[in-house]
Formats: C-alpha cells, structure tokens, sequence
C-alpha cells in the first residue's frame, strides 16, 4: 500500500473544516447526492429502528446525521458523538444540544481503537467516515464491534465513498467523479479533491462491505442507494 494520511493529518484537516460541515441542508458539496443520501439514511433508519431511544454517530463532523435523525425518532433521548476532531465535536453538540431533550455523549477518538459498550446502541450511523480504515483486519474489527455496539433489533446504516472490483469499472467511475468535481468548481478544485483522497482514503466497494456486513452477524443487509463512488446501504441485527 502506498503511503497514506496519517491519523493526525486527517484530524488536522477535519479541524479546519467545520464550516463545510455545518450546512444540513446542502450537505458537503464534494460528495455526489450528499443532500438524498442524508435523507435516505435517516428515512430507512426511523423504518426500521422507530423505537430507538440511543444513537451512535461515528465520524459526527457537525451532527448533520443526528439531528436529522432526531426530526424522525420521537422516542430517542441518548446520543454518542464519534469524531476524531474536537471542533466538529464542539460544533456538533453546540447544534444538538440547542434542540433540548438530549443527553449527548461526546467521544473524540479514532473508531478502531475506542470501546463500544455491548447492545448499547439502537441505531449506529457512519457518515463519509468508513472509507479511512485501512488494512482488511480493520474493517473487519471495526464492524464486527458495531454489530456487538447494537442492541437486538438494532440497524446500521453507511454512507461513504466506495471502490469498484473491475479495474475497467473503477476507472470509469472515479473519471466521472472527477468530471462532476470539475462542473462544480472548475479542474482545479477536482484536482485538489482526488488529491487529498488519493492520499487519506482506503474505500471497499459496496459488495465487499455488503458481505461484510453478513459476516459480521447481520442477517438483513440493504442498500439504499448508489451513484458512482458513493453509496448508501445498511443492515439489521437479527431481533
């Protein structure tokens, strides 16, 4: 593998970038139907864990995921923030907590080495954050402890940057991501983009993670939506 990001470079990097962060209702403009995929989480989160009272946000940034989450789960009074930037933290539990009614539980750390306490959560969401775990033990490791995190019954649902397994397909997904980063701000802004995720960023295709899913123990998998490199999909712990 060639040399990547470190931890610290990407925190650096999501500290200062807050703002971009913030937007609910545009979501980040780099991520391809940033604002759908949102909608669609939180959509099949609510149908299919609408009693949820505890929430675990991996990879918070500003809390976009969780409040919208909050809007659907009348029954929802727990939420656990996961970032490794103490700023989107800050940020996301200034957001959160003006709503009132919550009890917010901020965790600032990388999710391969934080504990997850055993069927504590009734819904786990990981945002534009999965795609930074690195060897296939990590992603083995990491969603094994988000299955044993859920409670009976409970869902988790990704929405992330993707790879393909076909080099031919991979070559002609990221060329159209690049193209759409090109029509939003112009080829200086695509360059810069695959740059920093060429250098920080390890995606699995969907089908990898799809089956990952099913080894970990989930025993219904969905996916909820998929355009290029970027995906929205999820699964259900057996009740």
């Amino acid at each position: 593998m060639k040399k990547k990001a470190t931890v610290e470079e990407i925190r650096a990097r999501f500290d200062n970038d807050v703002e971009r962060f913030s937007n609910l209702e545009t979501g980040q403009s780099a991520t391809v139907d940033a604002p759908l995929v949102l909608e669609l989480i939180c959509q099949a989160a609510a149908a299919s864990t609408n009693a949820a009272r505890a929430l675990l946000d991996i990879g918070c940034g500003a809390g976009n995921f969780t409040l919208k989450l909050m809007d659907r789960l009348p029954r929802l009074e727990q939420v656990t923030l996961v970032d490794l930037s103490r700023p989107m933290l800050e940020r996301a539990c200034r957001r959160i907590g003006a709503r009132g009614g919550m009890a917010v539980t901020p965790l600032e750390g990388d999710i391969r080495e934080i504990q997850l306490p055993p069927e504590s959560f009734d819904i786990v969401v990981a945002a534009a954050v999965l795609h930074h775990l690195r060897e296939e033990a990590e992603w083995r490791a990491v969603f094994g402890a988000i299955q044993r995190s859920l409670r009976p019954g409970g869902s988790f649902w990704i929405a992330d940057l993707i790879d393909h397994e076909l080099p031919e397909i991979r070559e002609l997904m990221w060329r159209r991501y690049g193209d759409y980063l090109e029509s939003l701000k112009g080829p200086e802004y695509r360059d810069q983009v695959l740059a920093y995720v060429d250098y920080e960023d390890t995606p699995r295709s969907l089908l990898f993670q799809t089956d990952l899913l099913r080894q970990a123990g989930f025993s219904r998998v969905e996916v909820l939506h998929k355009n290029g490199c970027f995906a929205a999909f999820g699964a259900v712990k057996t009740a």
